[in-house]
């Protein structure tokens, strides 16, 4: 007889407090409703006022997993050690040169945060600016937001959370005494933008239910409650954030939901001006600006562009009746991003899968790709500080290529290699094998699938396979190198990830095909991944491990319901698995934010029949699931705990199987997990000693070595 994979103990059951909604003369009851604390907002804010009955049943949740994962323990510190071996303690970027100076982030031996150093123009003696350790001691939680030195290069905004819920609290220092003022701005999105002169900046306050509508000016100096209000967003649904300019010349209000957006515009040096709206919003339509000396240049899908292009229009008329196109539309090759210096535009963009730089000299119209060979990489356009420059840097990297910065020169075409990843462990790329396949959907659609494996890794179907997928908000998942996954190539997996609808990797139709009325493709997409996986010997059904977090959470929900049997193993992570009950909830912090994502179903009949044909909560059923594991974070106000809390709950009451269900909730961390680079390491190497478990791969033999 077979020796079971997990100990048979009782897990936790949550108690059953019906509570019943009628809506569009649907009646649904939740008989887990009380798990969400009815102080919830203020639960972000202090952990320790949550209720004792919540708590409870949270921590026998977490001891309940404990106990199930227990005989991994000297597994999960193989894995750890190893992951950590490979990413160079002392690590330190190449600094951007800005000015007299060249701003970079390092880290220490044995550190969790980032430090923010800069250094003399062309090298010199570096300066410490802040030590993300230092600021931590002490603090269970702790994350660094965004830094932004001032034009002056005399003070230094920075932000932190302590709570993992992104309220962000805002600190400015001296870059000559390297003290901190006694500005303190707290209930911030994380980052504030100067002045031209350095007197003050910008930032957005997010409310009671955490949205930024509000952009305040604060000058150095003053008191919090003394902050000018410079603009107010109305509707929840539409989100705000400020940016600058590389030459300091303007201030970026940007305002947008996931299919609409609008900009304004105020002087940097006149930071009291009224700003000026470029374009008013329209449903559908979105724009976004970078200046281009006497133009702005304006990435856009206006005009039917759904691949977007790029318009230009003067500074001192940025009216849409002065737009003129200036890259055109290509379809099926949808731009990303851009940027602009004196000479040169430059543009991000992705055709087919794989993504390109494009550079257009702008007074002879003559352009060229940056382009490179592999079937399936990543590409990142890091730009530059400095608006006069021939140089700009981008970063390259595949599944088995560490990442490589360069610096590439617009004007002679030549890169210079600045960084390689180091692996301190050792890497052969040699060792490894990546492919990109087609997998066939039901509907005839060829979905990418970028693939990983040891090159003495057989493929007549014995392998595990761990397959990762997200397929929302128009987000492409990379083909990028990632150190942490080798813990299980290594050990014979196969390691995927599907490019399913939902996301723009075969451009914006490939988004469109996987939201609201047509969100089942993007389920569908996946089941077909693993199947064709299947199909090509590269695993088997009762091997892979399917993984996704927050809306990739929420496709492991669905697609545990739609094919149980598909899978041998699911791990959710902060998943989005309440989606009809949280997209009902227009107090929640992101819900009418995400109404052009899946639909309204507070209003529309047919949107709350869609969503409530696919929400994993509410589809659980009387049938067999696969061992899952579910991750949260008590703090979270993008995926709320009670979510997972809830559907973990409904699982072992409904499901006829006897694989467990477990649940993993950090007490002390929101949505991104354990903030340090170590400690999230320790989440990662929980997540895999679950998929080494449930496929019974904790000890493999690969490239004739043993690991365990």
């Amino acid at each position: 007889m077979t020796k079971p994979i997990f100990p048979d103990l009782p897990a936790p059951v949550a108690k059953k407090k019906p509570v019943s909604d009628t809506r569009h003369g649907i009646t649904r009851t939740d008989d887990y409703a009380w798990l969400r604390a009815p102080n919830w907002q203020e639960v972000f804010k202090n952990p320790s006022i949550l209720a004792p009955e919540i708590r409870e049943h949270l921590e026998a949740e977490n001891a309940y997993q404990s106990a199930l994962m227990e005989d991994t323990g000297a597994l999960r510190d193989v894995l750890f050690a190893e992951m950590k071996r490979r990413i160079k303690e002392d690590d330190s970027s190449v600094p951007h040169k800005d000015g007299p100076y060249a701003y970079g982030t390092s880290f220490k031996v044995g550190g969790e945060q980032p430090r923010f150093f800069r250094t003399p123009r062309d090298g010199g003696v570096e300066t410490m600016l802040l030590d993300g350790d230092l600021e931590a001691e002490g603090k269970a939680y702790f994350r660094l937001a965004s830094t932004d030195h001032s034009p002056d290069h005399k003070r230094l905004v920075w932000g932190f959370d302590d709570k993992g819920s992104e309220f962000y609290s805002l600190k400015v220092r001296d870059l000559g005494t390297l003290a901190d003022l006694d500005d303190l701005v707290a209930d911030t999105s994380g980052g504030g933008v100067w002045d031209a002169a350095g007197k003050g900046f910008f930032y957005t306050r997010l409310d009671d239910n955490h949205r930024p509508s509000k952009l305040y000016y604060h000058k150095i100096g003053t008191p919090q409650q003394d902050d000018q209000l410079i603009h107010e967003e109305p509707d929840p649904g539409f989100f705000m954030s400020v940016g600058g300019s590389s030459l300091d010349d303007f201030i970026f209000i940007a305002i947008g939901d996931h299919e609409t957006s609008e900009e304004w515009i105020i002087p940097a040096n006149d930071p009291m001006a009224k700003p000026r709206l470029v374009r008013k919003r329209e449903t559908g339509v979105e724009y976004s600006l970078t200046e281009g000396g006497d133009v702005f240049f304006i990435l856009t899908n206006i005009d039917g562009a759904k691949d977007f292009k790029i318009m230009s229009a003067p500074v001192d008329a940025p009216e849409r009746e002065n737009w003129r196109e200036v890259v055109p539309e290509k379809p099926g090759t949808i731009i990303l991003s851009h940027a602009a210096y004196r000479d040169f535009l430059v543009w991000l963009e992705r055709d087919q899968g794989l993504p390109r730089i494009l550079v257009r000299n702008r007074k002879t119209g003559e352009e060229h790709a940056i382009a490179f060979e592999e079937e399936a990489y990543s590409l990142g356009l890091g730009g530059s500080a400095e608006y006069d420059t021939d140089i700009i840097r981008f970063s390259y990297s595949s599944m088995t290529t560490p990442a490589q910065e360069f610096d590439y020169d617009m004007r002679t075409r030549e890169r210079t290699l600045l960084k390689t990843q180091e692996v301190p462990s050792g890497h052969n790329p040699q060792d490894y094998v990546t492919r990109r396949l087609l997998a066939p959907a039901p509907d005839g659609e060829l979905v990418p699938v970028s693939i990983l494996y040891h090159r003495d890794t057989p493929l007549d179907g014995s392998a595990p396979c761990l397959l990762y997928g997200y397929g929302s908000y128009g987000m492409t998942i990379p083909a990028s190198f990632n150190t942490t996954c080798l813990s299980l190539v290594d050990r014979g997996f196969v390691y995927a990830i599907a490019h399913i609808r939902g996301g723009k990797d075969k451009g914006f139709a490939w988004y469109e095909n996987g939201k609201r009325d047509k969100k089942i493709n993007t389920f569908t997409d996946f089941i077909a991944a693993a199947e064709h996986l299947v199909a090509e010997k590269f695993t088997s059904h009762d091997r892979i491990v399917a993984h996704g977090g927050s809306a990739g959470g929420l496709l492991m929900g669905a697609v545990a319901n739609m094919a149980p049997q598909a899978f041998g193993g699911i791990i959710a992570e902060v998943p989005f698995v309440d989606v009809l009950n949280t997209i009902l909830d227009e107090t929640l912090p992101l819900t009418p934010l995400e109404w052009p994502e899946w639909g309204n179903p507070i209003t529309s009949e047919a949107d709350y029949r869609t969503i409530a044909s696919y929400c994993p909560y509410s589809n659980v059923g009387a049938r067999a699931y696969p061992p899952i594991l579910a991750a949260a974070g008590l703090t979270d106000p993008r995926v709320t705990y009670w979510e997972p809390a809830k559907w973990v709950a409904k699982l072992r009451e409904l499901k006829t199987d006897n694989n467990p269900i477990l649940f993993r909730i950090n007490m002390d961390a929101g949505h991104a997990g354990a903030s340090g680079r170590f400690s999230r390491l320790e989440e990662v190497a929980h997540n895999y000693a679950f998929a080494l478990k449930v496929t019974g791969k904790t000890t493999a033999k690969v490239a004739s070595k043993t690991v365990a």
